[in-house]
């Protein structure tokens, strides 16, 4: 097909240039020739180059339905598909064909033993067989009857002695057996227990009257004060100047020392109040310091510091309490108090009336 258009295109090419020739020659001449008689087919050109290809035809007219063809080979087995939610169950099948025999399968493990079977007919008596094997034991059989007595035997040697036995229950008690000869005098025992308090006896007889006693005055010395203003100056009397009790006057409140006038035994305490910095309380008597505590505190904390103490003194002597440098701590407000007491506990000359 494509060789047939290419020979026609190569035709109409040599018609055209043969024309054009004869246009050339007429005109070279100015003569218009006769048409000449048909020439003979020329010899076939070289094939030209193959054309485009050309555009695609419109659709054709569908044809008519062609003749069902043979039916195709059976498919394989599709994978079975989902369950239907909404789908019912269908009927049972017929019972399908019995399939052909299979192959014999692989021996089972050994079965349980069976029940015993019934006794089956005597047969003829066989060959005497190998000795087995030793059988499991049976099941135990009932109890028999007591048998009749036997002969007496010889009595046999007496056995060695058994082991002691356990102690047995604890028997009754005994009637009293007959008073024995009394024994030797024992030792002392230790003290009893104290005995309840007898009842009170009567009122005994008046006694005489004594001999007349001294009409002397007894004899007293105390005093307490409180601190009023917080953190004293160190290293001098401090002035508790909040009098409580001094009714003997032997404490100075402008002074904070106490003056003993009645010489003996004291007693001197304090109970301070402790806030903000540490505090080093001394006891001074006889121009020296007796007793040194300390509070270490530091902060808004508050604590307490509480002493007491003994002293002999003589008359003329002198009591306070002194606090260290940086160790001022002791404090006061409304609600807490900073208190110096102190009191005679006994004169000296009271040895000499008890003698």
């Amino acid at each position: 097909m494509l060789a047939l258009r290419a020979y026609q295109e190569f035709l109409d090419f040599k018609v055209q240039r043969a024309s054009k020739e004869t246009k050339q020659h007429i005109n070279g001449n100015n003569v218009l020739g006769d048409k000449g008689e048909h020439g003979d087919q020329g010899t076939n050109g070289i094939p030209g180059y193959p054309g485009k290809p050309g555009e695609q035809g419109e659709a054709g007219v569908k044809g008519d339905k062609g003749n069902s063809g043979l039916p195709g080979m059976k498919g394989q087995k599709g994978v079975k598909g989902d369950t239907c939610e909404n789908g019912t169950k269908g009927e049972k099948g017929d019972k399908g064909e019995l399939g052909l025999q299979g192959l014999d399968g692989e021996n089972g493990d050994k079965g349980e033993k069976g029940d015993l079977g019934e006794k089956g007919h005597c047969g003829e008596p066989g060959e005497r067989g190998e000795r087995g094997e030793k059988g499991e034991g049976g099941i135990k059989g009932e109890k028999g009857s007591k048998g009749d007595a036997g002969v007496e035997g010889i009595p046999g040697m007496n056995g060695q002695q058994g082991e002691k036995g356990e102690p047995g229950s604890k028997g009754e008690k005994g009637d009293l057996g007959p008073a024995g000869v009394m024994g030797p005098l024992g030792p002392k025992g230790n003290p009893g227990s104290k005995g309840a308090r007898g009842a009170s006896g009567k009122k005994g007889s008046r006694g005489i009257k004594g001999s007349k006693g001294d009409n002397s005055k007894v004899r007293r010395s105390a005093f307490s004060a409180g601190l009023s203003k917080s953190f004293p100056p160190p290293n001098v009397p401090i002035k508790f100047d909040k009098i409580l009790y001094n009714d003997q006057e032997d404490y100075n409140p402008s002074t904070g020392k106490f003056n003993c006038s009645i010489p003996g035994a004291y007693v001197f305490a304090y109970h301070m109040t402790i806030r903000g910095r540490p505090a080093r309380i001394s006891i001074v008597a006889q121009n020296k310091k007796i007793v040194k505590t300390r509070e270490t505190l530091y902060g808004q904390e508050i604590d307490q510091a509480s002493f007491l103490i003994i002293l002999k003194l003589n008359a003329g002597d002198q009591v306070w309490l002194e606090v260290g440098r940086d160790w001022n701590g002791i404090y006061v407000s409304a609600e807490d108090d900073s208190i110096f007491t102190g009191f005679l506990l006994y004169p000296d000359d009271i040895f000499e009336t008890l003698a």
